[in-house]
């Protein structure tokens, strides 16, 4: 389930949503399954609720969530997604940043390597 770290340099909104893809990655949401509403999950995290609100508006834009007025928020199906460009480019962009802090640590390629393949073992390997 999720959890929020209030000591990381990460907005709680963004661990939100990274909590929430993990879940689905490591099959503990599957496609259908409802979430908790903002006043629940907020409650659940001891959030503001217009946190988690944020939170789940950025997952409906990225179509890993879909809210159904009068029933709840739920997993999208996975299957129906396209790949996400933009997003994809933002990765990019992420991932070079972290090369040049890596290679300003003297950290090498292959540590990198080593440390990305044990965050995709913990997920269930590369691509579900």
């Amino acid at each position: 389930m999720v959890k929020i770290n209030k000591n990381s340099h990460k907005a709680y909104y963004e661990q939100l949503v990274l909590g929430i893809k993990e879940d689905i990655l490591q099959n503990i949401l599957q496609p259908g399954d409802r979430i908790p509403s903002v006043r629940e999950m907020a409650k659940q995290l001891l959030m503001n609720p217009n946190t988690v609100s944020k939170a789940y508006k950025v997952l409906e834009a990225e179509q890993v969530l879909i809210t159904v007025k009068g029933k709840g928020t739920f997993v999208r199906e996975n299957s129906k997604l396209p790949r996400n460009e933009q997003k994809i480019q933002q990765l990019k962009e992420q991932i070079g940043d972290l090369v040049v802090e890596a290679k300003h640590l003297q950290v090498t390629s292959e540590e990198l390597i080593g440390w990305i393949q044990q965050e995709e073992d913990k997920l269930g390997g590369p691509n579900r």
